[in-house]
């Protein structure tokens, strides 16, 4: 009898060593959790036998791996592909081993309870659809949206990748758990089918604590260098998403710990039924961003400017993400060329990387540095128009991927009224001759001025929203964002976020800037109108608060700068008639083009057979605006501008 019982105890310890548990290990906890299948399990399938191991191995009789009992899946996948994983590709699991075996139950093709030794046992129930790779799940394929795993090998090196799991086979997790399964990622190398709760969390039978993204970081390692590569990664210990201790919603859907920190990785990627399959995201582009920057209650404390989704709302006109509008039939790709040739559009990720992108805080970089929230995002080199920079210095050079030598561009009406300058180049959307060094005159936005014309009315520090706050001072360089912002941002004065993400003023202006225009049926040189005040609007509601931000509106009505301002801007005429905002991009040797003059061709038109032109030395235009003739020969008026059928000098 004593040695029956010896032999039933130790046949009892060999099928749980069978089944992979560590005895020592136990506590009162079932480790085995959904996986036990006995009747009265908490398993939402169960089965009639009481024996939870011998539902996937057999002491005798079992598979040929590990005793195995549960019927092989011989399912053909679709397996992960994507765009930036160009050097190692799935292939088939193989039969019968560990991937096969878990498939065997998760990819919903064979019954659970489906045993080699004893038949179909009786179950009922059945496992909830995240649990099963099935073609039945909507948008998804089976394996396609799932990490990759089973690779062809042995394993081709990535800079994203740990250089140990190519050169040793070795993660580089240092509690050694997470491992690699023959050379290769299997769902093992992540999931220990045999015990549930190593990770208190998640519960989803993890080989340990996956906190903090640190299941990820066992393979991919940020602090990868390799020459004339960039590592995608390289800032995400410093980044916002992989420090920040705000709270998510455990309804957000957007991971299962706490806080952004310690979800880390796992708010934007799914490791298995991700909505895109190509780099596991949770949504697609946009959609990724918009579970947090949404103003929504998934995120606690979010602050109005991480609203950026607000910037988006119908009264206002932005860069149009992938949630309406071009962009949702012509997505970013991480693989698309950095220059966006015929291919232009605007998602959250064209200009922010979000592994390395940080709070923003004051004080702000100065210009034209790139602020914190677009680091590490890839630019193009303004002193070409085509070089990459793969992480950007300049706030412009992420601005150049589709406002500099791109193909394709276009002036979109939604933006509103676009002047045509007398003096320009065919690609007129191509900022970088406009702001070019060798320029007659330009904003100083690629390049430092050199002052070579004082501004009487250039403020030492630029204006906040109410025209009374001082901000950042001017310098020597102003940065893109400095007009091209939203009307509420954080950095002057506002509340909402900072960026060209949507204004209620055209062309996404911070501020009011209003071009005057004439009657299309009328022609160049009518009447044009903006302003209607018998006195004009110098306030920040006016017609040119963007241009009071940076210079003092009242030294512009004392003259100081030319003697013929304020008669122009009380007759009614915009800043926009004389003067490009960006830079002149070229001459053409009748418009000097100093203090960016360079009319707008739709509102002022030729004074007989004489072109166009504009003379700094001389102070003398020749044209035809608002029905008046400007000729350089008329000595009726100071400058002898005015000449016509109005009579010389007189006002509308």
């Amino acid at each position: 009898m004593k040695m029956l019982k010896i032999s039933a105890a130790l046949l009892f310890f060999s099928v749980l060593l069978a089944c992979g548990i560590n005895l020592r290990a136990q506590t009162s906890v079932d480790v085995l959790g959904m996986h036990s299948l006995g009747p009265g399990s908490t398993s939402p399938i169960t089965g009639a036998r009481p024996d939870p191991c011998l539902y996937c191995h057999a002491p005798h009789s079992g598979g040929n791996m590990g005793l195995w009992n549960q019927q092989l899946t011989k399912q053909t996948y679709t397996m992960y592909s994507s765009t930036t994983e160009k050097k190692n590709a799935s292939k088939q699991p193989s039969l019968g081993h560990s991937s096969n075996q878990c498939l065997s139950c998760h990819d919903g093709t064979v019954a659970v309870g489906a045993t080699i030794a004893y038949g179909q046992i009786s179950t009922q129930g059945s496992m909830a659809p995240k649990d099963v790779f099935s073609a039945t799940l909507p948008g998804s394929l089976p394996l396609s949206s799932s990490h990759p795993f089973s690779f062809v090998t042995p394993l081709k090196d990535t800079i994203i990748m740990a250089a140990s799991l190519v050169q040793s086979g070795k993660t580089i997790d240092p509690l050694h758990r997470v491992k690699l399964i023959g050379g290769n990622v299997e769902c093992i190398s992540c999931h220990n089918p045999h015990v549930q709760g190593t990770d208190v969390i998640a519960q989803n039978f993890l080989v340990r604590d996956s906190s903090s993204g640190t299941m990820c970081l066992s393979c991919h390692d940020p602090t990868r260098t390799i020459t004339n590569e960039t590592n995608p990664l390289a800032d995400w210990s410093t980044s916002i998403h992989a420090t920040s201790s705000a709270k998510l919603s455990s309804t957000s859907g957007l991971g299962l710990y706490t806080t952004i920190s310690t979800n880390a990785c796992s708010s934007c990627h799914a490791g298995h039924n991700a909505s895109s399959a190509p780099r596991v995201l949770r949504g697609s582009n946009d959609l990724d961003c918009v579970g947090c920057h949404n103003g929504s209650s998934n995120v606690s404390p979010m602050q109005n400017f991480d609203n950026v989704i607000a910037e988006y709302g119908s009264t206002k006109i932005g860069h149009t993400i992938a949630l309406t509008g071009p962009s949702s039939t012509n997505p970013h790709d991480a693989a698309e060329t950095t220059l966006l040739n015929g291919n232009r559009h605007a998602t959250c990720v064209d200009c922010h990387n979000a592994h390395s992108t940080q709070v923003v805080s004051t004080p702000f970089p100065d210009a034209p540095l790139t602020r914190v929230s677009q680091r590490d995002a890839a630019g193009i080199s303004a002193a070409d128009g085509t070089t990459v920079v793969p992480q950007s210095v300049n706030q412009y050079d992420i601005c150049l991927r589709c406002h500099g030598s791109s193909t394709g561009k276009q002036a979109l009406s939604q933006y509103g009224y676009m002047p045509v300058r007398v003096v320009a180049i065919s690609d007129f959307l191509n900022v970088i001759p406009q702001f070019a060094q060798n320029s007659t005159s330009a904003h100083p936005v690629m390049y430092a001025t050199t002052n070579a014309l004082s501004q009487p009315s250039l403020l030492p520090k630029m204006l906040e929203f109410d025209g009374t706050t001082q901000g950042r001072t001017i310098g020597t360089q102003i940065l893109c964002t400095d007009c091209h912002n939203s009307d509420d941002n954080r950095e002057s004065g506002g509340t909402g976020a900072n960026g060209p993400h949507g204004s209620v003023n055209f062309h996404i202006l911070e501020r009011k800037y209003l071009n005057s225009q004439v009657d299309p049926s009328a022609g160049p040189g009518s009447p044009v109108t903006i302003n209607l005040f018998p006195t004009p609007d110098l306030t920040v509601n006016g017609p040119y608060a963007l241009c009071g931000k940076c210079h003092n509106l009242s030294n512009i009505m004392l003259n100081a700068s030319w003697s013929q301002h304020s008669r122009h801007i009380n007759d009614g005429f915009s800043c926009s008639v004389c003067h490009t905002a960006h830079g002149m991009p070229t001459t053409d040797g009748n418009i000097s083009g100093e203090r960016l003059v360079n009319f707008d061709a739709n509102v002022v038109a030729k004074n007989g057979v004489n072109p166009i032109s504009y003379n700094r030395t001389a102070n003398t235009c020749t044209l035809v605006c608002h029905s008046y003739a400007h000729d350089t020969t008329n000595t009726g008026t100071a400058n002898g501008f005015f000449r016509g059928t109005k009579g010389p000098g007189k006002k509308k």
